[in-house]
């Protein structure tokens, strides 16, 4: 069946958790590595699930909610890790996993802020965070956010889908070259 946004919620919270632990305990280096590919790959994905399947083939294409499931608990523990790109990753595995974009972009803020705030809980009693840092990251995050859910409400769903991808190819791109 279907999966519940409370199993989401729960595999965003673990994962945050490791994934901050893991942050804490490894090299960045070995991730750092992925974040290109990763954000590229979700990108596709997304541009895929948005203009180029057909609507009809919405409930046949549907991923199963294990794969579902999988995907979110990697993108989660990543989420913990490093951050960068998570909301065009799970955007990627919600909507071809059959959501509509708006349903989408709530539950990947929802989902987002979860794994955020369960990793925050672990850098806060670390020695290693940069407090400066984490300021500018959350007055970026809100500002962001809020944003975000102004021009959800006010520009058409195909604009929208297009500046998602536009902003994964960008970012991607960025990530590539540095």
């Amino acid at each position: 069946g279907p999966l519940r946004f409370r199993t989401l919620f729960l595999l965003s919270l673990a994962g945050g958790v490791l994934g901050a632990w893991l942050l804490l305990s490894t090299p960045v280096s070995v991730f750092t590595h992925l974040v290109p590919w990763l954000v590229l790959f979700a990108t596709t994905v997304f541009f895929w699930g948005s203009f180029l399947r057909k609507s009809g083939q919405q409930q046949v294409t549907s991923m199963p909610s294990g794969a579902l499931m999988a995907i979110q608990g990697v993108i989660a523990l990543y989420g913990g890790y490093f951050g960068g790109g998570i909301g065009i990753l799970m955007l990627a595995a919600l909507t071809v996993a059959g959501q509509q974009v708006r349903t989408a972009t709530a539950t990947k803020n929802a989902l987002a802020m979860t794994m955020n705030a369960s990793a925050v809980a672990i850098f806060a009693f670390s020695p290693q965070i940069n407090w400066l840092a984490a300021l500018a990251l959350a007055v970026g995050g809100i500002g962001g956010g809020v944003l975000g859910a102004w021009l959800m409400h006010r520009l058409p769903e195909k604009w929208l889908r297009g500046f998602v991808v536009l902003v994964g190819v960008v970012l991607s791109v960025w990530l590539f070259a540095r």
